[in-house]
């Protein structure tokens, strides 16, 4: 019998211990913190993440999903804000798909719940990780009386974020490839809170979004009635956090650029000014393996930044893929982290590439008629010919196709769109068959020179 280290607690660590505990592993899971159920997170409402359909498949295979459905609240379209206040609306999927808005806190504890009814998984917090030895496979611990405790291990999980220390040993490692890289923005959280009956000021099956080109504003519903309001901008520079340092300028910033939202947010000036603004981090590396004993999960392998939504759901899906590799290998051992980072890896870079690059989309082009037409045909293209043709958003969100996979079929699609929006008078005649053939035709030229 094997005996597993999981280093963090949190979504990932608790989700891949429950996981290999169902396959009669004894885990052990190490945490730095406290235990976050006597902590923050015993509340209703916590920072939203949104969940779609690759950690929903993770839930399933761990046996849990259907009590997370039971505070997930479905957003079928974008809402988009425009500074007048005027909604447009942009449905996620092509046939009534929904992401989920569901609370850090609520999952994480659930999570951690399900795993402590299990007798082969002990949970030990306030341990911070200070070394691996990896010559025997030793973890070394400090508790909160600064004395080291030691933790041998067969195999080790590291699920501690995006400061990993366990990643932070590997780092010294010959072959460790690292890159980081910090957004010039931040975010800061905010609050609409709900009406005095539990209901919504704003429309809850949706994710709001105030785009401004530089910056925009989104906001998720909670199961209390609330909506948590996330602001992205620039740290520095004409239009930023650092501009926004008196309450009079914190106020006629929101009136000029989210009017519509100001009577919605009563604690407008007091939140600003004690929310921190939060920093947003880029983490590529390889391998996510050391030898055949120790694995990189979850941020620990590939922070990203929140704009797709699918920081949680990459690190969920790394628990389903290396499953689905064990189940594949009938539970043999041999060479399966390796493998799992060789085939794996390139997809975490893919979805930090994507994240990026959605920022840009959200903050900008959601607002501009040529990318809602873009978006438009490519939805009619595809519920006519769906074997030919899922958009990326789809592919991201609604699939289990790999995401380094989905970058090449965007790629593709890209390149196809961009002519088919070259076509004169196309604001015009997009809902033409002309257009359809043309998609077509292109489609049928990639497929030749392929």
């Amino acid at each position: 019998m094997k005996n597993i280290a999981i280093v963090g607690a949190g979504l990932v660590g608790s989700l891949q211990a429950l996981l290999m505990a169902k396959k009669g592993y004894n885990v052990q899971v190490l945490e730095n913190r406290e235990d976050k159920r006597k902590a923050e997170f015993l509340g209703g409402r916590s920072i939203n993440l949104a969940m779609s359909d690759r950690g929903w498949r993770a839930l399933e295979m761990a046996g849990v999903s259907d009590k997370i459905r039971e505070f997930a609240l479905p957003m079928y379209k974008r809402c988009m804000h425009d500074l007048e206040g005027n909604l447009t609306y942009q449905p996620y999927g092509l046939n009534n798909e929904a992401i989920y808005s569901v609370s850090r806190g609520l999952l994480n504890q659930t999570l951690m719940n399900e795993a402590d009814a299990c007798d082969n998984i002990e949970y030990k917090f306030n341990l911070k990780c200070k070394d691996v030895d990896l010559r025997d496979n030793t973890l070394v611990m400090q508790n909160l009386n600064k004395q080291i405790e030691t933790f041998k291990f067969d195999k080790m999980f590291a699920c501690d974020g995006a400061f990993s220390a366990v990643r932070g040993r590997l780092q010294r490692t010959t072959g460790f490839n690292y890159q980081q890289s910090y957004l010039g923005h931040g975010y800061k959280e905010l609050e609409i809170p709900g009406n005095e009956d539990g209901t919504y000021k704003l429309e809850s099956d949706c994710l709001h979004i105030w785009p401004r080109s530089e910056f925009m504003m989104i906001a998720l519903p909670n199961i209390d009635g609330s909506f948590t309001l996330t602001l992205f901008m620039s740290l520095t520079g004409k239009e930023s956090f650092e501009k926004l340092d008196s309450n009079e300028k914190i106020r006629a910033f929101f009136q000029e650029k989210f009017a519509d939202a100001v009577p919605l947010i009563p604690n407008l000036i007091e939140d600003f000014n004690s929310n921190p603004v939060g920093s947003l981090m880029t983490v590529k590396c390889d391998p996510w393996h050391y030898n055949d004993d120790i694995l990189l999960l979850g941020d620990a392998a590939h922070a990203i930044v929140p704009f797709y939504g699918q920081g949680m759901n990459a690190g969920f899906q790394d628990c389903s893929v290396f499953q689905d590799m064990y189940e594949a290998r009938h539970g043999n051992w041999d060479g399966l982290m390796k493998d799992f980072s060789d085939v794996h890896y390139k997809n975490g870079h893919a979805i930090a590439d994507l994240a990026l690059y959605n920022y840009i989309e959200m903050r900008d082009k959601t607002a501009d008629p040529d990318f809602l037409l873009r978006k438009k045909i490519e939805s009619k293209f595809s519920k006519m010919y769906p074997d030919r043709w899922l958009p990326l958003y789809s592919q991201v969100t609604f699939s289990q196709t790999p995401y380094a996979e989905a970058v090449e079929n965007g790629n593709r699609q890209r390149a196809i769109m961009d002519e088919v929006m070259e076509m004169e008078n196309i604001h015009n005649i997009w809902d033409d068959l002309q257009v359809i053939d043309k998609i077509n035709h292109l489609l049928d030229k990639q497929k030749t020179y392929a």
